[in-house]
């Protein structure tokens, strides 16, 4: 099987997860290379306006953009990356996105997942959620952190591993010590009063 592409330079370690591009034009300013946008609703009338610019912004900044679950529109504007969870991996055309070049990042849940994932040979794979998130409405209990240790002994280091639900800066550094790549972030950063500072707060957690 062909692989996904890897990715240069690695990827996070802060990996923020929003929900417009306005985000993303914040963000990348302030130098963080990898960011999300995962636009819920595929009825929203500006959706192909907002994964356009998404793009436009990684390459201005040279930074990594990944496209949630929206892979056709990723593929036809050449994002960087695409990110899917389990249900989009049953309808999406992963032979094209291969073919494409693209990066490809899978989200687990479950050690079944996780095989699943590292079985499509993906660029990364992302791990959760560690504890409790009220931003998506998840079928699995928090897996905790001793859980993430677990599977990152099943990655084995093939793959960069993300960490994602319900972190912020009161428990990065537990995540972060189970020797993950990068932790995902929603929340802690759109509901930040100080966002430099937040992403300062986090930088300073987030270094080996």
């Amino acid at each position: 099987m062909i692989a996904f592409p890897t990715i240069e330079g690695g990827i996070g370690p802060l990996y923020p997860v929003v929900d417009h591009v306005d985000w993303i034009a914040r963000l990348l300013p302030l130098g963080v290379k990898t960011v999300q946008l995962r636009i819920k609703d595929p009825q929203q009338a500006d959706l192909e306006a907002q994964i356009i610019e998404a793009i436009r912004l990684g390459r201005e900044y040279q930074a990594q953009v990944y496209i949630n679950d929206y892979w056709q529109l990723a593929l036809k504007h050449q994002a960087y990356g695409v990110h899917l969870g389990q249900e989009d991996l049953d309808v999406a055309d992963l032979e094209i996105l291969r073919n494409s070049g693209m990066r490809l990042g899978v989200s687990t849940r479950t050690a079944a997942e996780l095989e699943r994932g590292l079985n499509i040979v993906p660029s990364y794979v992302a791990i959760g959620h560690i504890f409790p998130t009220p931003t998506k409405q998840m079928p699995t209990p928090p897996q905790g952190v001793a859980q993430l240790a677990t599977h990152l002994k099943t990655v084995e280091q093939r793959y960069p591993t993300v960490a994602i639900g319900g972190i912020d800066l009161t428990n990065a550094a537990d995540v972060w010590a189970t020797g993950v790549d990068a932790i995902a972030v929603v929340r802690a950063v759109t509901h930040s009063d100080d966002l430099p500072a937040t992403i300062s707060a986090f930088n300073d957690i987030l270094v080996r």
